[in-house]
């Protein structure tokens, strides 16, 4: 799954310890999602939009394959 997190944060001037802090995960899973080594849980993808005030579609990108 494509993820827009690390160019969210940057236009946010957002640290991922930051980010992880606001939507209560460590900075380890923040780095995870955003090197595809993990795919966030429905809720956690729901928090991490609704902290940029975007829709979860706007932040993820389920790729064809998968």
């Amino acid at each position: 799954m494509k993820t827009r997190i690390p160019k969210l944060r940057k236009e946010n001037k957002l640290s991922q310890s930051e980010l992880a802090n606001k939507v209560g995960v460590t900075r380890q899973t923040i780095t995870s999602i955003e090197t595809e080594k993990y795919v966030a849980s429905l809720p956690l993808a729901y928090k991490i939009a609704k902290y940029f005030n975007l829709k979860i579609e706007d932040v993820f990108e389920l790729e064809e394959n998968e």
